[in-house]
């Protein structure tokens, strides 16, 4: 990864929400080798949707950086089953720490978005001023509209009392320590499990959802981590950012390249009835380049051998 600024990180009070997650496991070793001081909230002890866990929560490790990433998302499934719950907890959670973070008076707050919440039908790739020209794709519409909210209220903190907060919109990523349970998880740690689990049983078919005919970008889960500390080094200003690669593949092709890549050689059946989401996405990624000098390293076929490589040593030492 690229060298972390000299002295901003040291000894600063860093508080990483949702850090015990898929993205934290990779984010939290990289801020803490930087010498500042990490602190990653649990749901055990604090409940981010309720102001009286919050407040305390301010009260007990006075952050000098936020970094929110704490999330209720999930896959299509998922989205479809709990657009209430899903709704209403990122935009209590995303409320709260963003009111607190101003009323103790941080020094920075830097919100993960998503890209989500681009409207169903953007042009390619999506800029970050296409944000506000359409409705969301229905299946994650409540997730993504819910995040989106969380940029509003960061500019409008911003305007009305100089609060200095960033948003970035990061599009799906994958990697080692991804969720694997199929009832939650997206694409990549899904059909990952499904092809090994189908090879170590020696099934002849599996099944997918959709006519894989969508498009998708994914991010390795370690360049979103650098992305991330890149943008809270460097980038100051209300516009959100893209984190993404500029690249995107059809979910056939993705399909094809895991099944190669676990060894899989049996029938593949597209189950129609099943939603694609979104037609396209893949982000315009050069706000990120110019304003704070992130480019994505990993290349996709080289990420998804080290995500099936640590998800099969995984099974085995379970």
């Amino acid at each position: 990864m690229a060298k972390m600024a000299d002295n901003f990180w040291t000894e600063k009070n860093v508080l990483v929400t949702g850090g015990a997650g898929f993205l934290g496991r990779h984010l939290v070793p990289m801020l803490k080798s930087s010498g500042a001081y990490i602190y990653v909230p649990r749901s055990k002890d604090f409940d981010l949707r309720k102001e009286e866990h919050v407040d305390r929560l301010f009260k007990e490790y006075h952050p000098e950086i936020v970094i929110h990433m704490a999330v209720h998302g999930g896959g299509i499934g998922h989205m479809r089953k709990h657009p209430g719950s899903v709704f209403y907890d990122n935009i209590m959670m995303d409320t709260l720490i963003i009111e607190k973070s101003f009323r103790y008076g941080i020094e920075k707050f830097v919100g993960i978005g998503t890209v989500c919440s681009y409207p169903k039908f953007t042009s390619t790739p999506f800029k970050e001023e296409d944000l506000w020209n359409g409705y969301p794709e229905e299946t994650s519409a409540a997730y993504g509209l819910s995040k989106k909210m969380m940029l509003v209220q960061t500019q409008a903190y911003r305007e009305e009392y100089g609060f200095n907060g960033i948003h970035l919109l990061l599009v799906n990523m994958y990697g080692p320590y991804d969720d694997f349970d199929l009832e939650r998880s997206h694409v990549i740690p899904a059909l990952i499990r499904k092809f090994i689990e189908a090879v170590e049983n020696n099934k002849k078919e599996i099944e997918v959802w959709g006519t894989g005919i969508a498009s998708r970008e994914f991010l390795y889960v370690e360049d979103a981590a650098e992305g991330i500390i890149l943008a809270t080094e460097r980038y100051n200003k209300s516009y959100p950012v893209n984190i993404g690669t500029g690249f995107e593949i059809k979910i056939k092709d993705l399909v094809e390249l895991i099944a190669e890549l676990t060894g899989f050689d049996g029938e593949i059946r597209w189950d129609t009835s099943k939603p694609n989401g979104q037609p396209r996405r893949c982000l315009d990624v050069s706000s990120a380049k110019d304003e704070f000098g992130f480019e994505a390293k990993v290349d996709f076929r080289g990420g998804l051998e080290r995500t099936v490589e640590w998800y099969v040593n995984y099974k085995m030492d379970k």
